[in-house]
């Protein structure tokens, strides 16, 4: 049975990398899916390549108009929405990374109950490496409002996860550090954190569905990221 079958799905940054491997995933388990990325040739070849079921949305995750035309196009398709995976990000020692708060914002009047919104995070935002304080605090306050979030949602049904892959993104003279902090010596994949998504996205992690029921204040609540 495809666990995403009649669901509608939002993968900003999907043209490329784990975005769009989370979009032919999430096309292979029945969801329909609208993609957006910054270079049109990119996105035309990512709809290419899934096929089916999906339509490219060209535009910037930080423009206002863009993320607009973006949730205008899931409107009119009349779909509502159920899975919301922000993706797109970036990172530069010493920059700022995107925030997905107003994208959120955008996405949360279309968002059907019982839901799914997944967050990509990072790593980093426990460890405290040299040169990017900025992007790691960025990647903290991602996992902070995601909690509050699900406590918010919560009536609504709507689960609120954060997910992190490490991916061959690092310096060479990182690698070991890297290495080190997992039990299998190598860096994830996108179809990895693709498949990491499906579960989150799907109703498996559903509340009804989670054999730990606790009050949300109760630490250890497992509808929690």
């Amino acid at each position: 049975m495809a666990l995403l079958k009649g669901k509608t799905a939002v993968i900003t940054g999907g043209s490329t990398g784990i975005g769009l491997a989370t979009a032919k995933r999430f096309v292979e388990e029945g969801a329909y899916v609208f993609i957006n990325g910054r270079s049109q040739a990119e996105l035309d070849a990512a709809v290419k390549e899934i096929g089916e079921n999906v339509t490219g949305v060209q535009g910037d995750g930080s423009k206002q108009g863009d993320r607009a035309r973006l949730y205008t196009a899931v409107a009119d398709a009349g779909r509502g929405l159920d899975v919301v995976f922000a993706n797109a990000a970036a990172i530069d020692v010493a920059r700022i990374g995107e925030v997905t708060q107003e994208h959120l914002q955008k996405a949360l009047p279309l968002l059907n109950d019982g839901g799914s919104i997944i967050l990509n995070s990072s790593d980093t935002n426990a460890k405290g490496n040299d040169g990017i304080g900025v992007y790691a605090a960025i990647m903290a306050a991602l996992r902070s409002l995601a909690r509050t979030w699900a406590s918010e949602l919560r009536d609504r049904k709507i689960r609120v996860n954060v997910i992190a892959g490490i991916l061959n993104s690092v310096p060479n003279a990182a690698e070991n550090d890297q290495f080190s902090i997992v039990p299998l010596p190598r860096y994830a994949t996108a179809e990895d954190v693709a498949n990491a998504a499906l579960l989150l996205a799907s109703d498996l992690r559903s509340p009804a569905n989670d054999p730990v029921r606790r009050s949300p204040a109760e630490p250890g609540d497992r509808r929690r990221p």
